[in-house]
């Protein structure tokens, strides 16, 4: 089932998600769905908040599908370190079409369950490592124009409104 992603502006993108307690069947078809509906969104990654669900749970695929061993599932993520910092263009599937260089670190390391709540530390680089923070940031009700200077933000925000205002939000 592809779900409908929850745009800016909505309360569950801006505040902090639950924890996640429990691991059954229907935590693997949410799992499933959150694929889907990231792939149908040309996304490399979704954290539950992003379709209105406030839980800390994620799905990451910086392959796009194309390699089904990159598919990552992160519940209760927790970022353990941090290495290097590259501004590099960022986007977010909860504010389409709107794009900005986001400083982010290069390295991360995180600490996460698995869909079975097995715990597990995963390191990436690159693009991996720019999900881990930009999806554990929505976990924490954080988005990426958050780390933006004011100036660009308060652009972003402006023409969000002007499109609210305009029915096109």
């Amino acid at each position: 089932m592809i779900y409908p992603i929850v745009k800016y502006g909505q309360e569950v993108l801006e505040k902090a998600a639950e924890m996640v307690t429990t691991f059954d069947g229907d935590l693997k078809k949410l799992v499933a769905d959150m694929f889907e509906t990231m792939y149908a969104a040309q996304g490399v990654g979704l954290a539950a908040p992003q379709i209105g669900i406030s839980k800390r749970l994620c799905v990451i695929d910086v392959t796009s599908g194309q390699d089904p061993d990159a598919k990552l599932v992160l519940a209760n993520p927790v970022i353990v370190s941090t290495q290097g910092k590259i501004l590099f263009e960022e986007g977010c599937l909860s504010l389409p079409d709107f794009r900005a260089k986001t400083p982010r670190p290069t390295g991360v390391t995180i600490r996460a369950q698995d869909v079975h709540g097995e715990e597990f530390t995963k390191t990436g680089e690159g693009l991996l490592a720019r999900a881990f923070c930009h999806e554990t940031d929505h976990l924490n009700g954080i988005l990426f124009i958050k780390h933006l200077s004011l100036l660009k933000r308060d652009s972003i925000k402006r023409k969000v409104r002007k499109m609210m205002k305009a029915g096109e939000w």
